[in-house]
């Protein structure tokens, strides 16, 4: 079981980065389209000789107008290929999932590496739920394919771990209560930060910046879009969050005799929960311009990507089962 969860993890970072690369496709025939779709009109002015010059007014049009309707439909085929893959990949990246809790005996939780396996797959499923109910957002789909990539490889090919048992510690029904609510918190702000970078990227664009990610900015969906689905995202996944913190404080009262002692788990874990209810409240405030508010959200992502990463490898704590050497 755990040579196929390896595997199928594989499999599943093929299936990612297919879709990527769909989707990259789908962008770049987008602006291809765009610019077959205007050539038409700049022939006319030639075109416009009247018939003694024999000219055939009617070709170039409907010529261009051909070329645009297939670069079109090959764009629309690049997308669905691309959706189908991240379904692909998240059947995969599942069954890894399953097979590795299979081998273990256990819930496939107790290090970094199936921390960061099961993150990324509430992720990837809560945007395939967000693409059910919203398609037109489907060009977020490259963003997050990306982050796909990048963090499941990452699990793989630098946090891979062993399957062992469980340390001491952890035996208590409340590392599955604990533990689900947190891995789910994070799958969701995962989630929630690719609208955020994407509202940051496509509002630039709407107010005449032209910067770096312009290319990529213009073919994103409108920004009030993307910002209202990075709030509803992190208004959803910030209760469970804090439930997760306070169901962490009464596992810790169990086990350690105390609630909170500030080991740098739990530092990093108020830290984020602090700015992340900054967010919230910056949201809500209508003095507060989306921009800045959008920006707490992915400093807020940020420190947990520092509680997750940099405290279970540079630091040692109550907290220290990263699983790494």
């Amino acid at each position: 079981m755990s040579a196929l969860s390896d595997q199928l993890v594989s499999f599943a970072i093929l299936a990612y980065l297919v879709a990527m690369i769909s989707h990259a496709v789908e962008y770049a025939l987008g602006n291809s389209r765009a610019r077959v779709a205007a050539a038409p009109a700049r022939e006319l002015v030639g075109a416009g000789v009247g018939a003694a010059g024999g000219s055939t007014p009617d070709a170039p049009v409907d010529g261009g107008a051909s070329a645009a309707e297939r670069t079109a439909r090959r764009a629309r085929l690049g997308g669905l290929v691309a959706v189908a893959a991240t379904a692909l990949g998240a059947l995969l990246h599942l069954g890894a999932l399953v097979t590795r809790g299979l081998a273990a005996d256990r819930m496939p939780w107790g290090n970094m590496y199936e921390f960061v396996l099961t993150g990324t797959w509430i992720g990837v499923a809560a945007w395939l739920v967000v693409l059910w109910k919203r398609p037109q957002l489907r060009r977020l789909g490259l963003f997050m394919s990306l982050v796909m990539v990048l963090l499941v490889a990452t699990a793989e090919l630098v946090l891979y771990t062993p399957i062992v048992p469980l340390v001491p510690a952890l035996n208590s029904y409340w590392f599955v209560i604990h533990v689900s609510t947190i891995v789910f918190a994070s799958g969701i702000f995962l989630l929630g930060a690719v609208p955020a970078v994407a509202f940051l990227m496509r509002s630039g664009y709407e107010q005449g910046r032209r910067s770096f990610p312009y290319t990529l900015a213009k073919r994103l969906p409108a920004a009030a879009g993307l910002e209202r689905l990075t709030f509803v995202l992190h208004a959803f996944a910030f209760p469970v969050f804090t439930f997760a913190v306070i169901a962490g404080a009464i596992w810790a009262e169990a086990a350690w005799g105390r609630p909170w002692g500030w080991d740098p788990k739990e530092t990093w874990s108020f830290i984020s929960w602090v700015i992340y209810a900054g967010y919230l409240h910056a949201r809500a405030t209508p003095s507060v311009k989306r921009n800045v508010a959008t920006w707490l959200a992915i400093v807020g992502f940020l420190t947990m990507l520092m509680n997750l990463f940099g405290v279970n490898i540079f630091f040692e704590g109550l907290h220290s089962y990263g699983g790494l050497d």
